[in-house]
């Protein structure tokens, strides 16, 4: 479906900005954008979080990572159910119960003196979150006009960003001990649950089901799953790994430290002229690879400049930009071709696809490190960038075969 070409059969399928009016819907845009915002400062708080104390009752780093793992396992199993019940319950009251099960499940972490409780409890916090960032991003995607769907998701992408550093800076501030942590991160996601109450009525609404299998949406717009995948996966293998690379070929872990917060601050600044560059596009295909192009020669790039802090802090700068910019303009580009709750099915496949990525991408960078030495870091990197830019050539002279 990620052609040229339309299914007239299908009012669904094809370019969904047709359908949609020009004004901004901001009462719905700020229930998703602030919903979502509140629950990426609780992930940005938990995560570290959680591993410190598993750390500090003597848990092994294998068991913390299985732990962790469970993540990416609820994120893949709660996305093909996630429309179904949208359908069901409608989209704004799904997202009302999720908010309770996370805040519920981030305060069940300091009540679970067992172990093994924090594996449910890993499902029950990670399959609520994705949830919400599935029909958030369902609900933004709907809610944005076509030719400003680009900005609107530039700035869901940065507001998120900005949660998403706000976590951590709360954690040191707070620190680990006692029920305060997990009391802020418990009250930060239960106050997405005032916006979209108040803004419940402008929730979009699903009366149809999805026409097609779950699985058939993560390839029916391809170039936007495949750039989420990409993105997961040097996300999480990237930032995880990075400190490990960094430390192996000698460098300070202050400058380490510093490198990563400016690959935080490209992730952030450059989501808004993207996605606005983006609404200037009749196709934003073209786009993504040319991110995911840039995002291949950065990483190749990585190790000859290693050693030279400056330009690694300029690389960093755009190539973050770049990573993070596959996950904003992709998205928007899967907003323009779908509608309804063929829109809200492969947003849910989009997440899917980046869950799938969070797991894949710490598992080929650190098999890549152990197979290739310190330059498996790079190499992995590119590796998923390079399948990127063949997948969109691949797609590319096919489409002009059958034309």
């Amino acid at each position: 479906m990620d052609s040229y070409s339309k299914d007239k059969h299908n009012p669904s399928q094809g370019d969904g900005d047709s359908c949609h009016p020009e004004e901004i819907h901001w009462p719905s845009l700020f229930a998703a954008i602030s919903a979502i915002s509140a629950v990426g400062i609780a992930i940005g708080l938990g995560l570290p979080l959680l591993s410190i104390i598993l750390e500090k009752r003597g848990i092994s780093s294998t068991l913390i990572g299985l732990n962790s793992a469970m993540a990416g396992v609820a994120a893949m199993a709660a996305a093909p159910i996630t429309t179904k019940l949208a359908h069901d319950f409608g989209v704004a009251r799904t997202m009302l119960w999720a908010v309770v099960l996370a805040a519920v499940s981030a305060l069940g972490f300091y009540y679970a003196t067992e172990f093994w409780m924090w594996f449910p409890l890993r499902v029950g916090f990670h399959g609520a979150t994705t949830t919400l960032f599935i029909l958030s991003e369902f609900w933004i995607n709907a809610a944005a006009p076509p030719r400003k769907r680009g900005l609107v998701l530039g700035i869901y992408a940065t507001v998120l960003a900005v949660g998403f550093a706000i976590g951590p800076l709360i954690f040191s501030k707070i620190g680990s001990e006692g029920i305060l942590p997990f009391a802020v991160g418990a009250a930060a996601i239960m106050l997405a649950f005032i916006p979209i109450y108040i803004a419940r009525g402008e929730n979009p609404v699903l009366d149809e089901k999805p026409q097609q299998h779950f699985l058939r949406y993560v390839f029916l717009v391809p170039m936007a799953t495949a750039a989420v995948f990409v993105f997961g996966a040097v996300e999480v293998g990237g930032l995880s790994l990075f400190p490990v690379y960094a430390n192996r070929v000698g460098l300070p872990e202050a400058s380490a430290a510093q490198l990563l917060t400016i690959m935080g601050i490209g992730n952030m600044v450059f989501q808004i002229p993207f996605g606005m560059i983006s609404d200037r596009l009749k196709d934003r295909r073209p786009m993504l690879f040319l991110m995911a192009l840039a995002g291949l020669l950065g990483a190749l790039a990585l190790p000859y400049l290693i050693h030279h802090w400056w330009l690694m802090a300029g690389l960093l700068l755009v190539w973050g930009g770049c990573v993070s910019g596959l996950y904003t303009v992709g998205l928007a580009h899967l907003g323009s071709r779908l509608t309804g709750s063929d829109l809200a099915a492969a947003n849910a496949a989009f997440v899917f696809s980046y869950a799938v990525g969070t797991v894949a991408g710490p598992q080929a960078v650190g098999v890549s490190i152990d197979l290739a030495g310190n330059n498996g870091f790079a190499w992995a990197l590119a590796g998923f960038f390079a399948l990127y830019v063949v997948i969109f050539i691949v797609r590319t002279v096919f489409s002009r075969q059958r034309t």
